[in-house]
C-alpha cells in the first residue's frame, strides 16, 4: 500500500533534527529542471511562480545557489505546509518514521516522487506551472507515467491524500486491477457538503499521522479516523471515495 500526498510551497532547511537517507529516485530529471529554471530571467520566474516580489527574490536567490547534493533536508521535514504541521513528523517515533518511509510518497513537480527521508533542497515549482521543458508541453507531460510507476507497489493499493493538482499525475495511468481510494474531508454548510481547503489540508496531515501511529495496512482501518472532529460517513462513501465529515466543529485545530 502506498499513500500519496502533495508537497507544500513553503520549505525550510533542517539538517539537525534527522539526517536524510538516500536521494530522490528522479534526481537526474530534477537537475534538468533546475538547469531550465536557472536560464530564466527574474520576470519570467516571477510569472512562473505567480508570487510577490519578496517570495520571487527569495527563491531566485535559492535557485542561484542550488546544489542538489549538499545541505540536504529529509523531504518530510523540509515541507512546512499545513498538512505537514499536522503530520508533525519531527516528533514521530522510530516505528512511525519507518511506516511513512515505507508507505508515504510525496509528489513533487521538481523531484517527481519523494520518500519521506530523501534528501532535498528548497525549490519553488508547482505541477500546474506553465513550464515547457525538454519538448514536453507541461510538467504533466514531462513526468508522464513515472510518478504512477513509483507509487504503485505489488499490492496495487494507493490511498490518495493529495490535491487534484497532484493526484491527476497518478490517476491518468491507473489500471483496472489497482485499488485507488481518495479520502474526502468536508463539512455541511447550509445543507451542502463542501470541502474547505485549510481544514482538508489539516485532515490529510492528521490522517498520515493516524495511519503511522496505528500501522494501518488496510482500507477498512481508515474508516476509524476520528480526529479534528471528523467522522467517516458510510452512506456518502463509495469503494473509491471515503468521505469524512467534520461533524464536531469544536474540535481543537491549530489554525
Amino acid at each position: 500500500m502506498k499513500i500519496i500526498l502533495s508537497p507544500a510551497k513553503k520549505m525550510n532547511v533542517d539538517s539537525d533534527t534527522l539526517a536524510h537517507k538516500g536521494l530522490p529516485v528522479y534526481l537526474e530529471q530534477a537537475e534538468k529542471i533546475g538547469a531550465w529554471l536557472k536560464e530564466k530571467s527574474y520576470e519570467e520566474l516571477k510569472a512562473l511562480w505567480k508570487c510577490n516580489e519578496k517570495i520571487a527574490g527569495q527563491n531566485m536567490e535559492r535557485l542561484k545557489h542550488m546544489e542538489l547534493y549538499r545541505n540536504l533536508t529529509p523531504a518530510v521535514l523540509s515541507y512546512e505546509g499545513i498538512a505537514y504541521q499536522y503530520m508533525a513528523p519531527a516528533v514521530f517515533e522510530d516505528r512511525q518514521l519507518a511506516y511513512v518511509q515505507e508507505h508515504l510518497r510525496i509528489l513533487s513537480a521538481f523531484y517527481g516522487v519523494l520518500k519521506p527521508m530523501d534528501g532535498v533542497v528548497p525549490y519553488r515549482l508547482e505541477m500546474q506551472a506553465k513550464a515547457s521543458i525538454g519538448g514536453a508541453k507541461d510538467l504533466y507531460g514531462l513526468w508522464g507515467r513515472r510518478l504512477y510507476e513509483q507509487v504503485r507497489d505489488e499490492s496495487g493499493m494507493i490511498i490518495n491524500l493529495a490535491s487534484k493538482e497532484y493526484s491527476k499525475c497518478v490517476e491518468k495511468y491507473l489500471m483496472d486491477n489497482d485499488t485507488y481510494i481518495s479520502c474526502i474531508f468536508g463539512e455541511k454548510v447550509q445543507g451542502k457538503f463542501v470541502t474547505k481547503g485549510t481544514y482538508a489540508k489539516m485532515a490529510r496531515g492528521e490522517m498520515v499521522r493516524f495511519m503511522a501511529e496505528r500501522n494501518v495496512e488496510t482500507p477498512q482501518e481508515l474508516k476509524e479516523f476520528n480526529r479534528l472532529g471528523y467522522v467517516f460517513r458510510e452512506e456518502m462513501s463509495t469503494e473509491t471515495e471515503y468521505v469524512f465529515e467534520r461533524a464536531d466543529k469544536r474540535a481543537r485545530v491549530l489554525v
